[in-house]
């Protein structure tokens, strides 16, 4: 991620998709922080914000998004209650699959970061498809 804050963790405001969650009593382990498979989510949270809130069609007929790849740093403990931040970024577009930057942020402090790959898929073949030309010159545009 190439734009950082002074300790070296991502800035939200290098994230032009931001979406929040609400922190769980549920999300917590016995230590009273939010538990680490709870990062996921807030990941998942961020794609599938970007991805089908974007106002841009990008699976098309019969198109699917599957997580291929997930790369999660943790940063700092969060606790219960409050909310979270998610930024999302596009950093690279193939043919059929995009490799997302992203971050969580608790009080505006980044508390993890990753990178997400998903693979546009067809639901009936369940293969890989491409992406259509207008999803194509979108991703592309978002791309910092």
């Amino acid at each position: 991620m190439s734009h950082r804050t002074s300790n070296g963790a991502p800035a939200p405001e290098n994230f032009p998709f931001r979406t929040r969650d609400k922190l769980r009593y549920g999300d917590t382990d016995r230590q009273g922080h939010v538990n680490n498979a709870v990062f996921a989510t807030f990941l998942e949270t961020g794609r599938v914000d970007m991805l089908i809130g974007g106002g841009v069609d990008l699976m098309g007929p019969n198109g699917a998004f599957v997580l291929a790849r997930l790369e999660l740093d943790f940063r700092r403990e969060v606790n219960w209650p409050g909310e979270v931040e998610i930024g999302t970024r596009v950093a690279a577009v193939g043919r059929s699959s995009l490799r997302l930057e992203q971050a969580v942020f608790h009080n505006g402090e980044c508390v993890a970061s990753g990178e997400s790959t998903v693979v546009l898929t067809d639901v009936t073949t369940r293969r890989s498809k491409h992406f259509s030309e207008e999803a194509r010159a979108f991703l592309e545009g978002s791309k910092n």
